[in-house]
């Protein structure tokens, strides 16, 4: 039996688990140790794209499974957003025919009533009350409502869909919703029949018309709309509103590995009667890998890194000694290869020795055809030969500038392009100068860039200097002058005296530098120039005495080319504008105050009347006095009595007559703070004596505690006086018996689009304004009257436009009969703290009220 050395077991121990590979590995042929290292990261490459697959397929299934959920969740929730918003405005609608049914809301009221809920409730497109009898009551429609479903006062319910509905409800008396159709040409419509019920009896059904398009438009949250394909179907699954793709065209345009499509689909409640919301979706998104696979992607990686390490550190050492060959020459001709200028050597004759591949693309010319050649080069064109043989001469000589110079150079299809010319000396190893080197760059963009900009520039040029206005561009803190255009030229010269005398006339708040500024940095660094030319231009009008002109002027900063923070200023010549304006006001003027002398014109004769009534006791108490002290039948006490009574009526007359002249007396407009109680107090004293000629009663109600108004009186007093003469003159012309010959006047204060004004109403009983009459009823010279003007109602509108307010009309009802006529307007309230009297009020432009 042989002995076993000692030192054999630790020999084996000293063995790794991976000795008997490297063994293996060494017993092979480099042949097969080649191959090997080329399959085996193959290998890995085909297992790790193996387990990506995987672990895509998995992660696809899940997405789908939670997409799918997600669109279930996602349709439920839109389907009870749906119900909600239904219901509730079920419950409106439903307080509204309680209303109908109890008496409580008129024909008239209807209409008004009907518009608010539809501007509440943008579904709704009509609502139509039908009594008992299946006839149509009254029916209101909005614009955008389907003509096909129109149902007009007096119609009766047509044995159809309609009518229907109509006797479901009358029998149930429940509710009903209709059952939507889906139209080809048509936009489905979803009614509801609302019973009118009083006292258990049915009187009638209030019939609400939806859209369903405006239903998914405002009932559907956009976010979903988004995400899903959401749509409404009918009973045959027709599309009635929304988008939805079907699952056929869906199929023809996905891939064999992409995702299903998921849809869900739920009844609409409480609609029902087969409307449903239906919801698709075919978007999925990958998901996040789990840790399991990331660590077998980690694992499968790390393998394929090693071998083809390891793969790399086999070759490296079998390539390496030809790298160390071949390593300067490749270095150099890569460097020519990739070089985008092009490279010409001539030796010290003036012969080429040497040109690059970029050299040949530019020329188009092969190296074989340009190496050894001599002047006159291929690329030299025949037109230039003279010059560039000059330039040759001094590039040999060394007197070329180190800016280079710029010449045309002939492709060899005959087309020139720019180029210039950098030249320098070619010195060999041993330091001697063997040649010159030349770089040779396209410069033809370039130059035709150069030009364009040079053109754009002379346009541009041209137009401001052709501009009717004067343009000037200034830094600011600085009285250098950066841009002036002809026009600032001819008005200012060529300083900047004018550029700033524009600004200050503006009103434009200039910086003031700081002594912490006198450094060489710019006082205004850290300003946000990128944003100046985003911010809104500054205007002002402005008068110039040295020009004799008005300006409009218009200030902006923007951040000058070389980074400096300019103010432009554009000044308009507007003298023609501001002169026509005031023109435009005089004649307002005069027209008001011809309104004020044609109205006291029409009521001279009950003004002679109103006179005659003083000056008449004032003769009787003079005779009389004169008759008793004759007969010596008068005591002190008795003629100091009648003496009173004559002055008092003596001041009667001259408070009348003074009121008139004050009305009549032409004057400019005048804005004070006015009290409302005293305006209107003397403005129906007027106006009493053409109610009293004309036999019509006066009630007045003017609320206490009135705040004042920033007003011209005299003019606000022209507006209530035409108002109560009209109405006067309307309840006259309609012939009323004595107890309706009345005319209301009521001065409030109100607040009217979130703003505090004072409301003027005057309201008659006569015969209304008629609908042709309404359209034109503030044009000027327009007027109903054989006698009338035209003009009173078109001044009274524009003396309410102009203190900033708005005036309407309209008709009185009492169910279809029109009861007379109320004419409107509001006077915002002045601010305590802004209202000062203005000697002249600018125009101003707003929207009159309906």
């Amino acid at each position: 039996m042989p002995l076993i050395p000692l030192f054999a077991p630790l020999e084996h121990l000293k063995q790794t688990p991976a000795a008997p590979i490297k063994r293996w590995w060494a017993r092979q042929s480099p042949q097969r140790q080649d191959r090997f290292a080329v399959l085996a990261p193959l290998a890995a490459v085909v297992l790790f794209l193996v387990a990506i697959l995987s672990a895509f397929a998995y992660l696809r299934l899940e997405e789908v499974a939670r997409e799918r959920e997600a669109v279930n969740r996602d349709v439920e929730y839109t389907q009870q957003r749906l119900r909600l918003r239904l219901l509730e405005q079920q419950e409106q609608l439903m307080r509204f025919a309680r209303e109908i049914s109890s008496r409580e809301i008129s024909h008239a009221d209807f209409a008004t009533r009907g518009e608010a809920l539809v501007n509440l409730f943008p579904e709704v497109q009509a609502l139509t009350w039908i009594d008992e009898h299946a006839k149509v009551r009254v029916s209101y429609h909005t614009a955008s409502a389907a003509p096909q479903f129109h149902l007009s006062k007096g119609d009766f319910v047509k044995a159809n869909d309609t009518h229907t509905n109509y006797e479901m409800a009358r029998d149930l008396l429940l509710p009903i919703y209709s059952t939507p159709k889906a139209q080809p040409d048509q936009s489905a419509v979803l009614q509801l029949h609302l019973p009118l019920i009083d006292k258990a009896r049915f009187k009638g059904d209030l019939l609400i018309e939806y859209s369903i398009d405006a239903i998914y438009r405002y009932g559907v949250p956009q976010e979903l709309t988004s995400k899903y394909a959401l749509s409404f179907h009918d009973a045959a699954g027709n599309l009635l509103a929304g988008a939805t793709v079907s699952e056929s065209q869906l199929k023809r345009h996905l891939l064999p590995w992409s995702s299903p499509v998921n849809t869900h689909e739920m009844p609409l409640s409480p609609v029902g009667n087969g409307m449903t919301v239906r919801g698709l979706a075919y978007r999925t998104s990958l998901g996040v890998i789990g840790s399991g696979l990331f660590w077998l992607v980690m694992v499968l990686s790390a393998i394929t890194a090693w071998l083809l390490l390891a793969n790399w550190g086999h070759t490296r050492k079998r390539i390496k000694a030809q790298d160390a060959l071949v390593q300067e020459t490749a270095f150099r001709r890569a460097m020519e290869s990739s070089m985008l200028t092009g490279m010409r050597a001539l030796d010290m004759q003036g012969r080429i020795t040497y040109v690059n591949n970029a050299f040949c693309r530019m020329t188009g010319w092969a190296e074989e055809e340009l190496v050894g050649k001599t002047a006159p080069f291929p690329y030299w064109p025949d037109e230039d030969f003279d010059i560039l043989k000059m330039r040759l001469r001094e590039e040999i000589e060394g007197r070329i500038q180190p800016g280079g110079i710029q010449f045309r150079v002939k492709r060899k299809d005959d087309s020139l392009f720019d180029a210039r010319l950098y030249v320098s000396p070619l010195i060999d190893a041993f330091g001697q100068q063997t040649g010159w080197m030349t770089s040779m760059t396209d410069i033809t963009e370039p130059n035709r860039v150069r030009d364009q900009l040079a053109a754009s520039h002379e346009r541009f040029t041209t137009v401001l200097e052709a501009l009717d206005a004067s343009i000037s561009v200034a830094p600011l803190g600085s009285d250098e002058l950066l841009f002036a255009n002809k026009l600032y030229r001819l008005w200012f010269g060529t300083q900047a005296g004018g550029h700033l005398q524009l600004v200050e006339e503006a009103g434009v708040p200039s910086p003031v530098a700081s002594d912490e500024t006198k450094d060489a940095v710019d006082a205004f660094a850290g300003l946000p120039t990128d944003q100046l030319s985003d911010k809104e231009t500054e205007s002002a009008e402005v008068y110039l005495g040295s020009l004799g002109r008005w300006l409009e002027v218009r200030t902006r900063y923007l951040s000058w080319v070389d980074g400096r923070l300019a103010q432009m200023v554009i000044a308009t010549d507007i003298t023609a504008r501001r002169v026509a304006e005031e023109q435009s006001e005089i004649q307002a003027e005069r027209a008001q105050t011809s309104s004020r002398l044609i109205t006291m014109g029409e009521m001279a004769s009950s003004v002679a009347h109103e006179l005659n009534q003083p000056l008449t006791a004032i003769n009787n108490y003079c005779n009389g006095m004169v008759s008793r002290i004759k007969a010596d039948q008068i005591t002190k006490e008795e003629l100091l009595g009648a003496l009173e009574k004559t002055a008092r009526q003596a001041f009667r007359a001259g408070q009348i007559i003074q009121r008139i002249r004050s009305f009549v007396k032409r004057s400019e407009p005048n804005r004070t703070i006015a009290n409302v109680d005293a305006l209107v107090s003397e403005a129906v004293e007027l106006a009493e004596i053409e109610l009293r000629r004309r036999n019509v009663k006066l009630t007045q109600y003017v609320a206490p505690g009135m705040p004042s108004l920033l007003v011209d009186p005299i003019l606000i007093e022209q507006v209530l006086l035409n108002l109560l003469k009209n109405a006067a003159e309307s309840v006259d012309t309609a012939q009323r018996p004595t107890a309706q010959r009345i005319v209301k006047l009521s001065v409030a204060p109100a607040e009217v689009s979130g703003k505090r004004v004072i409301e003027f109403m005057v309201s008659d009983s006569g015969g209304g304004i008629a609908p042709e009459v309404m359209t034109r009823l503030y044009e000027a010279f327009y007027s109903t009257k054989a006698e009338g003007m035209g003009i009173g109602l078109s001044l009274c509108r524009s003396i309410v436009e102009s203190h900033l307010g708005w005036m309407k009309a309209e008709n009185i009802y009492n169910g279809e009969v029109i009861t007379g006529c109320c004419f409107t307007f509001w006077i915002p309230i002045a601010d305590p703290l802004s209202a000062t009297p203005t000697k002249r009020s600018e125009p101003h432009t707003l929207q009159v009220a309906p």
